[in-house]
């Protein structure tokens, strides 16, 4: 007979690979490689640490509220605040907290899933590696790769409470008769996923909802209860000071060019995940009301329903079909009912999971010196953006820095701002009329008079020209950075 403390293998095995892919995720965070948003969450936090009671818009010289300023980013900001440490170790520190928070919500989820001792840790390997045939990255997406570019941003802190919202909701409802305070608790919850990270709030809204349907005997909800953490989470969205939360409701779709390629290439980008929802199948024939089924079904309706009424945004709710087809592969390979099927579904799951380390190996590209990679992994590496640290010697906080889009998303991380937000603002009233301003100024062949009136309305003290396309004699050259970029003094008032 075995002995009660004897690990099987299959734990063994699946918590050994899930821990050296989170030890994987720690190496990256200590170097943090610069790409996507990274930019806009330093800059968060750069004005919070700066006034954390008026902190204004992040990117731009303008006195807006902003999504961005989130609870977890006020913390945060308040944390380098009092600690005089640099955003970017603030930003390493959340990336640990988020991770963490991640794992920890994984594991009490998958728990409420299955019993089995290796359930956790596949359904970690599922969520990270079962994904398509090309690597993705994207805020949200919690692919291996994704996540080494974005875990320290506020949408993996606000999955990771969405993984232990679903749990703790879960076992709420298996325990009806608990207090009031664990429901006032789900409600807070709520709320702060979807101040923190508006898209991650609606995967967690469709889990939770997911959760409820599934529910055997509805009259066993304590609906009052319930009610009273809608309540709560209302007053919690409308109360909060930095933005108007239910305003983001009617601003219409103003990222619906950003968001329009979420709808394409499904077969390379998430290809691998069909191995769940064949699962999500199985588990269908046994349980109507599965709580994964319901979840992918709702996540998928929402989609494309997104589709269908050209939101594009929606698509941001991907996850919310992804994930319980990513989870529900990993728990049928230890739960299907014969030994064969769980067979069969294992090495299914095994070759998925391969084939998704394969696809997600340029992640070691971002600890290991490009030249000791693997030839799989080197040719999936992506570089990441070189900083615009070597301007801080001259920029100071608050100065005016003119700059086209890409770098704009870099630069404010330091302190400055920048004439036009390198992203999407539906705060900023002008930011059409700015963002046409910077175009013009760096249109060849623009007056020099023209861009001395563009300096003067914005207040602008620097320019950084990172396509070299300035041919203006009234601008004084003052230092040059990485791939030819160069500062500029403007000639001021």
């Amino acid at each position: 007979m075995r002995s009660r403390s004897a690990v099987p293998w299959t734990a063994a095995v699946s918590w050994t690979a899930a821990g050296l892919v989170v030890v994987l995720l720690l190496a990256v965070i200590v170097r943090l490689p610069w790409a996507g948003d990274l930019g806009m969450h330093a800059a968060t936090l750069q004005r919070l640490r700066h006034d954390p009671l008026h902190p204004g818009n992040p990117l731009v010289d303008a006195d807006t509220p902003s999504p961005y300023y989130s609870p977890w980013m006020l913390l945060l900001g308040l944390l380098a605040r009092a600690s005089g440490w640099s955003v970017f170790v603030v930003l390493r520190i959340a990336a640990v907290a988020g991770l963490a928070l991640l794992v920890t919500g994984v594991w009490r989820y998958v728990r409420t899933l299955s019993a089995h001792r290796a359930a956790p840790a596949l359904g970690l390997l599922s969520l990270l590696l079962v994904w398509g045939t090309t690597a993705y990255t994207w805020s949200g997406f919690p692919g291996l790769g994704s996540l080494a570019l974005t875990v320290s941003y506020p949408s993996t802190f606000a999955l990771g409470l969405a993984f232990h919202l679903w749990a703790w909701l879960t076992t709420a409802l298996r325990d009806p008769g608990g207090g009031w305070a664990r429901w006032l608790g789900l409600g807070a919850v709520w709320a702060a996923i979807l101040l923190c990270h508006q898209f991650t709030g609606v995967v967690a809204s469709i889990g939770a909802l997911a959760t409820l349907l599934a529910v055997r005997r509805p009259r066993t909800v304590p609906w009052p209860k319930l009610a009273a953490a809608l309540l709560l989470a209302a007053v919690v969205l409308a109360a909060w000071p930095y933005y108007d939360f239910f305003a983001l409701l009617g601003t219409g779709d103003d990222l619906a060019d950003t968001h329009r390629g979420l709808y394409r290439d499904w077969a390379v980008r998430y290809g691998l995940v069909a191995a769940g929802v064949a699962a999500l199948a199985a588990r269908l024939r046994r349980a109507r009301r599965d709580p994964l089924v319901l979840f992918f079904a709702l996540g998928l309706l929402f989609v494309a329903a997104g589709w269908l009424i050209a939101r594009y945004s929606w698509g941001r709710a991907l996850p919310a079909a992804l994930i319980p087809a990513q989870l529900a592969l990993a728990v049928e390979a230890l739960e299907a009912g014969r030994r064969w099927l769980r067979l069969l579904w294992a090495v299914l799951l095994t070759g998925v999971l391969v084939t998704g380390a394969w696809v997600q190996s340029g992640t070691l590209g971002y600890v290991l010196p490009r030249e000791a990679l693997p030839a799989p992994a080197e040719a999936r590496y992506r570089e990441p953006w070189n900083g615009y640290h070597w301007i801080t010697p001259w920029v100071r906080y608050g100065d005016v820095v003119l700059a086209e889009k890409h770098p704009a998303r870099r630069i404010p991380a330091y302190g400055p701002y920048t004439v036009a937000p390198g992203y999407p603002d539906v705060f900023l009233p002008d930011a059409d009329r700015r963002t046409a301003a910077v175009e013009r100024y760096f249109t060849p062949g623009t007056p020099a008079a023209v861009r001395r009136g563009i300096e003067r309305t914005y207040g602008v003290r620097w320019v950084v020209d990172a396509y070299r396309v300035l041919d203006d004699t009234g601008l004084r050259r003052v230092a040059t950075g990485p791939d030819g970029h160069v500062l500029y003094r403007a000639p001021g008032p």
